[in-house]
């Protein structure tokens, strides 16, 4: 039988790219997301190894369906990508707290029930766990989308403490700069555009699939003995820390 690989927010940008690359690798991948159309596109796009469920992953029980869909079989790789930054009204007490709220739902609380969901179906040993953050984590700008993100890493080395005698590793991705996405729809001019390639070392903004292949690396077996660990995929906009 195949191994197998849940991606959450698998349906477009680095998710898309991510399960793609898994299903290239001869995985059997299941994507999560809220949008079923969205979701078939992607499915097309990736082939016959992919299939797809809807659910909202910051509503508690709305991992069950996922549960349903492994079936039952050990999950060799999850990868937590699901996440948004999630605007608002921050001119009122109530405002503000709806805000930090709705980014830590989408950004944290996706994570941790879903993780926790598939926790005693996660290969053993070898399974693997990535939590996809940002480099908003480690730089600030994003307000509570970048405490959200931050929050990642310190559940990352959670998940790796308590896993790692299990054979199960645990990592973090915070990308940089990446295109052909839906993060920046509507929210991103020519100038931002140019000041984020310039502010790169190797000039260039990045694409989902430079983060697809820190997952191939990650989930491979290269990655067996990385656990614990911020891999940052930013083109040196920040420095390794």
């Amino acid at each position: 039988m195949a191994r197998l690989a849940v991606v959450s927010g698998g349906g477009t940008g680095i998710g898309r790219a991510t399960a793609g690359m898994l299903a290239g690798e001869g995985y059997d991948v299941i994507i999560i997301g809220r949008r079923p159309d969205v979701l078939a596109d992607a499915v097309k796009w990736i082939g016959p190894q992919a299939s797809a469920v809807t659910a909202d992953l910051s509503v508690p029980g709305q991992t069950a369906a996922v549960v349903e869909a492994v079936g039952g079989r050990p999950v060799d790789v999850l990868v937590n990508n699901a996440g948004a930054y999630v605007s608002g009204d921050d001119s009122t007490p109530e405002g503000l707290a709806a805000r930090w709220r709705a980014n830590l739902d989408s950004n944290v609380l996706t994570a941790v029930l879903l993780t926790d969901a598939l926790l005693p179906l996660l290969r053993r040993p070898g399974g693997r766990i990535i939590l996809t953050s940002s480099i908003a984590a480690q730089r600030g700008g994003g307000g509570p989308y970048s405490a959200a993100k931050a929050a990642l890493h310190g559940y990352a080395l959670d998940l790796a403490t308590q896993l790692g005698p299990e054979g199960i590793t645990a990592n973090v991705i915070a990308p940089g700069y990446v295109t052909d996405s839906e993060f920046f729809t509507g929210r991103m001019t020519e100038e931002g555009h140019a000041q984020r390639v310039a502010a790169t070392l190797v000039k260039r903004a990045g694409v989902p699939d430079d983060i697809a292949e820190a997952v191939r690396w990650l989930a491979g077996p290269g990655g067996s003995f990385v656990t614990g660990q911020i891999i940052n995929v930013n083109g040196g906009t920040v420095l390794g820390r």
